[in-house]
């Protein structure tokens, strides 16, 4: 039976800009089902009749139980379809997106992608698959990308002495500080930029921002080469230029992982972050080598082909991909909302984090003074003594360390603020006895035990970050967490170089180098006393916010 003529939904009765007659209508076609009694369907009426709206949506999730007149064919199933105009008065574009929304709610709660504002499809992103040749092959390449970055950094002390010495014939003054300036300006601008390179990850993706980095880095060794009698110009390039590049590639390469490893998160951390040690255990013969045979300069050049190998490893560095967005069709963003957009600001709500990210930096100031100042130190004091074999224990045993640590962390109930509280005052401690050694394989000793503590603090920064923001949170959690280290990684050397230089000894910079380790530790303690965060993650959908297209490169 076919019905022409018009007529009013019975949801739109008694709107008030309701015309009868009125042109602008919407076709729609009624289904009108009467399916056989059945027990089991809780969802048939008496009568055994089902109302259906097909609004171009043949999936029957839109049915509604009604009563209809249309009984009596004894029990057999009936279909009755009314072709007919509805009066459905377009009262606005709001009104009819509401109602298309809650359709596609219904349809997709079940197992559909989520949606966002704007009908904006929000992906949905998939667990770490913890394995995989995917994940493997990502794991060597942040390996290899923190052995390059931070071997030439660790091992800045070989080119401060063959600096230092350049300056000296040139005749200049304070030439130990100015030195030290080159190197701490290096690992400074890694760790100042990091929030920068947390927001550009979030903005182009991992990939891309890893590559730019090498590049960069590169680069700035290469003009190094060019420049190198010109101390205030490597400020700009070896300082700068290496420490952006450096701050770019870094902090991608902790965060891929977590988008391959959660159950093993502590332990991939580990290995990733011994990249750094076994590259500062080997490092060191090859700068030797490449100084007496070609010089600083030609040595700046291989270091400058090594870092490119960074670009290579960028390469891999795919996440997991998850349902690419439709075109955001939100409004545009006012200009208070602007900040939010860049800066993931709800890290920042988190009271943990807060104590967390505050009391690290305060343990860094000393943190890096032996590393830039230790073989000067063994030169000074230890005559005969081989001044790279002290770095090259604490590369050895600060690998050994992320392993272990890596994996303790990972255990059932261990509290990973803890093992980061005791290596940061095993480290001072050991800082302060550096100066009080008579014996250089007491020094060994003593930089054994500095690797193996240093490797637990290493290890623990990436996976404290996800346990206290979250997924969706670490990367700039991570970010803003090594900008603001870099102030005490970048004062402190020269400062030591300044107390060497008016005392003539390395005793008070080393004693007052392990206090802030100590007190950094201490404050932690401070992080007990404050309530848990909610139990909602980071990673949870916001509907203010729905992803970008490079959220799907980051695989959010």
């Amino acid at each position: 039976m076919t019905i022409d003529g018009e007529a009013g939904g019975p949801e739109d009765a008694g709107d008030d800009d309701f015309t009868p007659g009125n042109n602008n209508v919407m076709p729609m076609i009624y289904t009108i089902d009467r399916a056989e009694p059945n027990s089991s369907e809780e969802s048939a009426t008496a009568a055994g009749y089902v109302y259906r709206a097909a609004d171009n949506d043949t999936s029957g999730s839109g049915e509604t139980e009604v009563n209809l007149l249309l009984a009596g064919t004894n029990g057999q199933s009936a279909t009755v379809t009314i072709d007919a105009s509805i009066g459905k008065p377009r009262r606005t574009d709001e009104l009819v997106q509401t109602r298309t929304m809650r359709t596609m709610d219904h349809d997709k709660s079940s197992n559909g992608p989520e949606e966002g504002a704007g009908g904006t499809t929000r992906p949905t992103a998939a667990d770490p698959p913890d394995g995989g040749l995917r994940a493997w092959m990502i794991m060597i390449g942040s390996f290899a990308i923190n052995g390059v970055i931070f071997s030439i950094i660790n091992t800045y002390s070989l080119i401060y002495i063959e600096l230092q010495r350049r300056l000296t014939e040139a005749g200049e003054s304070e030439v130990s500080s100015k030195a030290a300036l080159v190197g701490s300006l290096t690992i400074g601008t890694t760790f100042i930029l990091s929030p920068v390179a947390g927001i550009l990850t979030d903005k182009f993706g991992i990939q891309i921002t890893t590559f730019v980095g090498g590049a960069i880095a590169s680069g700035g060794l290469l003009l190094s080469s060019l420049i190198a009698d010109k101390v205030e110009l490597l400020y700009l390039t070896y300082g700068v230029m290496y420490g952006l590049g450096a701050s770019l590639a870094y902090t991608p390469s902790l965060v891929i992982l977590g988008h391959y490893f959660k159950k093993y998160m502590g332990l991939v951390n580990g290995i990733v972050t011994a990249g750094s040690s076994i590259f500062t255990t080997l490092i060191p013969y090859l700068i030797e080598f490449l100084l007496r045979r070609f010089g600083l300069e030609g040595t700046l050049r291989s270091l400058a082909a090594l870092t490119a190998l960074i670009m290579a490893c960028a390469i891999l560095f795919k996440p997991i991909p998850v349902n690419v967005p439709q075109e955001d069709e939100r409004p545009k963003s006012k200009a208070r909302n602007c900040m939010k957009e860049i800066v993931n600001v709800s890290i920042w709500k988190r009271k943990r984090y807060v104590l967390w990210a505050s009391s690290i930096p305060l343990a860094l100031f000393g943190y890096f003074v032996p590393y830039v100042h230790i073989g000067k130190f063994v030169a000074m004091t230890f005559k005969d003594a081989d001044g790279k074999l002290p770095v090259m224990c604490i590369g050895i045993t600060s690998g050994i360390g992320r392993l272990i640590f890596g994996y303790i962390a990972d255990l059932p109930k261990v509290n990973r603020i803890l093992l980061q509280q005791i290596s940061f005052i095993s480290i001072g401690i050991l800082t302060m006895l550096l100066p009080v050694t008579k014996s250089f394989v007491v020094l060994l000793v003593i930089s054994l035990g500095m690797g193996l503590f240093d490797g637990c603090f290493i290890s623990l920064l990436g996976p404290i970050a996800f346990d206290i923001c979250g997924r969706n949170g670490a990367t700039q959690a991570i970010g803003f967490l090594l900008g603001m280290c870099s102030i005490p990684l970048t004062v402190g050397p020269p400062i030591a170089g300044l107390l060497y230089d008016h005392t003539g000894t390395y005793d008070l910079p080393f004693l007052l180098a392990g206090v802030p380790p100590i007190v950094g530790a201490l404050t932690m303690f401070l992080i007990r006393c404050v309530k848990e965060d909610d139990d909602r993650t980071m990673s949870d959908p916001c509907p203010e916010n729905p992803p970008t297209k490079a959220d799907c490169q980051n695989g959010w």
